[in-house]
């Protein structure tokens, strides 16, 4: 067990030193760090709890998904009835279901037939159970009643969560900030965790925009003030206003979406060449580029309202055809607001609204109190691990303390490769470490102690040392190994931070316990050969 061929030995060492060199760019100033390669500018990342930042807990507007769910259902249904020709009067929408009439009772089964089209297995594991997404009810006087499924409206609510902590990931990284943690919580709500970010507002203003973007024309055969005065708006045209604050104007547009927003590949800030105000520029995919063309062909010399989130950010008059896939909004922006519009069209468009259960604000001073405890709490503990160690085993004491050391530059090299983020349970995990590190030692030297009473040489002895405590250390570690993964995988946010520095240190604990330290003591004996185990 005492003996490492020259390349074994010389791979671990080299291995060690690699691992603990990821930990340096943590103790070195940023604008030394800069100046690395890229690939060596890693670090462990403070998290919210002790660096201060932006903690807020967003809630998915459920209503407004089944609102939307039923609005499809109800398009859908009337281009089926179109498509196959079925003359229909009354379609509307109450609750979550949509009725429509059919005017020929004898249209009612190929109605029925078509309509039943729109109901589709739920996949995964309620596909196998027989759920549909549509129920589909005959209700006689040839009245039809399509019905969302609750599973249905569930699974939608699942994925309008599942894409809104996409769409909010991309907006927060948009902002240049470190390592956000974004996770979902219960049914309908997400947290958002921002290290560093000490101002919410800006950070709530993105995250609460729904983003959608449309491009509609406005119309110009009826007055929009007449119809903000007297209410009566055209059924085909929906009421909006341009501008904030007191000064907004009402703007009749066409509720068709001419081109959606969901068709731009990028949007950036930038500013008029004519005005030097600032701007936003957008640039479509190939079918919104060919919409866009079209659209502005056939409507030259009309106005076209630019809409986001129901509100009219300008609507410019189209003076010649735009051809190039490509153009520009602005509508009295600064640089700041100008550059959150190009952040949110580049984000995408939220699948519903995100209402603001929550919101807290870590200061940085409290923050830095945590580390400074933290720090305390490190060093008070692991100085009266290496007295102990010191004192109870002496010169293989001096080896258990340079391997938990080892250990602990190991931990914080793993962290920095993987760029994790360290908070205050994570510090907790990391002495934690410390503790089952020297534990694995003092079973090897316990075990060495059993054998040189039993009559051993002290080479015999320690070499017997080492090979009768692997099993128990690796069922020791093993058994926490699996609480830790159990609670990474279960857990969330700060419980994840204690579960990774765990598991990351029951791996290093084993291999400075039994590798390095082995090595270590195997160089000690070729040096001195001892005659007996100094304990």
């Amino acid at each position: 067990m005492l003996y490492f061929s020259r390349w074994k030995a010389t791979a671990i060492l080299l291995g060690t030193l690699l691992v603990c060199l990821f930990a340096v760019p943590n103790f070195l100033p940023d604008s030394v760090v800069d100046k690395w390669p890229k690939w060596a500018q890693r670090h462990v990342v403070l998290g919210l709890d002790l660096q201060g930042g932006s903690h807020i807990l967003l809630e998915v507007d459920s209503n407004a998904v089944r609102r939307e769910k039923v609005e499809n259902l109800r398009d859908d249904v009337r281009r089926a009835l179109r498509d196959a020709k079925i003359g229909y009067t009354g379609l509307t929408a109450r609750g979550d279901a949509v009725e429509v009439r059919v005017r020929e009772i004898a249209d009612v089964p190929q109605a029925l037939t078509k309509l039943r089209e729109l109901s589709q297995p739920l996949g995964g594991i309620l596909g196998g159970s027989g759920q549909r997404s549509v129920d589909v009810a005959d209700q006689g006087n040839g009245v039809i009643r399509l019905t969302v499924t609750q599973a249905a409206m569930t699974e939608r609510i699942r994925q309008s969560v599942e894409q809104s902590i996409q769409i909010i990931e991309r907006r927060v990284n948009e902002l240049g900030t470190v390592e956000p943690s974004i996770q979902r919580q219960g049914v309908d709500r997400i947290l958002v965790q921002v290290p560093g970010l000490q101002d919410p507002s800006r950070l709530k203003d993105l995250l609460g925009k729904t983003a959608k973007l449309t491009f509609r024309l406005v119309d110009m055969n009826n007055s929009a003030a007449d119809a903000a005065q007297t209410g009566r708006v055209p059924p085909d045209d929906e009421l909006l206003y341009e501008g904030r604050g007191g000064q907004r104007t009402p703007i009749l547009v066409e509720k068709r979406i001419m081109v959606s927003g969901e068709d731009l590949t990028d949007a950036q800030p930038g500013f008029d060449n004519r005005t030097s105000e600032p701007i936003v520029s957008f640039r479509f995919n190939t079918t919104g580029a060919r919409r866009f063309a079209q659209t502005t062909q056939e409507n030259v010399g009309r106005p076209f309202a630019i809409v986001l989130d129901n509100e009219v950010i300008s609507a410019p008059v189209i003076r010649e055809p735009i051809l190039g896939g490509s153009g520009q909004i602005s509508g009295n922006f600064t640089v700041e607001s100008a550059n959150d519009l190009a952040i949110l069209l580049r984000a995408g468009a939220l699948p519903a609204p995100l209402t603001i259960v929550e919101e807290r604000t870590v200061g940085a001073g409290l923050g830095q109190d945590s580390i400074e405890k933290g720090k305390i709490a490190a060093y008070v503990g692991s100085g009266l691990v290496v007295v102990y160690i010191l004192a109870t085993y002496g010169m293989l004491g001096l080896f258990a303390n340079i391997a938990v050391a080892v250990n602990v530059a190991m931990i914080f090299g793993i962290l920095s490769l993987l760029n994790a983020t360290l908070t205050l349970p994570g510090i907790a995990g990391i002495v934690l470490t410390v503790g089952m590190a020297v534990d694995a030692n003092v079973l090897i030297y316990e075990r060495m102690r059993e054998e040189a009473r039993s009559g051993r040489s002290a080479i015999n002895a320690i070499d017997a040392g080492f090979a009768r405590a692997l099993a128990t250390i690796l069922d020791a570690n093993i058994t926490t190994l699996i609480a830790a993964v159990v609670l990474f995988f279960l857990g969330s946010g700060p419980v994840r931070g204690f579960a990774l520095t765990l598991i990351i240190g029951i791996f290093t604990t084993v291999f400075t316990a039994f590798t390095l330290s082995r090595l270590i003591v195997a160089f000690w004996v070729r040096m001195t050969r001892p005659a007996a185990v100094p304990i």
